[in-house]
């Protein structure tokens, strides 16, 4: 996967995440376009891990994320107010269970 579908001039669009933290989460640092995805790691490195301390790194090509859109705001993400099954209030704790 060399080149971008779209133009076949151009290379891969990559998306770059980066943990901080032992155990944190990666959050998201910017984009960048790479042959493949060990240029694009080296890359990464190159360009987000020197402003800071970093423990790990991901990429993934942009063409491989799967989002929501905007339209899909409300049925996607309904509230969960008329399903009472989903708070914890719906459901009585067993005797001889203890609180925590």
């Amino acid at each position: 996967m060399p080149f971008n579908s779209s133009n076949d001039t151009q290379w891969v669009l990559w998306e770059v995440f980066l943990q901080e933290t032992p155990g944190g989460p990666h959050i998201h640092a910017g984009s960048l376009h790479a042959v493949d995805a060990e240029m694009a790691i080296q890359n990464a490195r190159d360009v987000y891990a020197r402003r800071g301390p970093v423990r790990s790194i991901w990429v993934v090509a942009s063409e491989d994320i799967t989002a929501t859109s905007p339209q899909d705001k409300d049925s996607f993400f309904d509230p969960a107010d008329d399903k009472i099954y989903r708070h914890p209030q719906f459901y009585k704790v067993p005797k001889g269970v203890r609180g925590v």
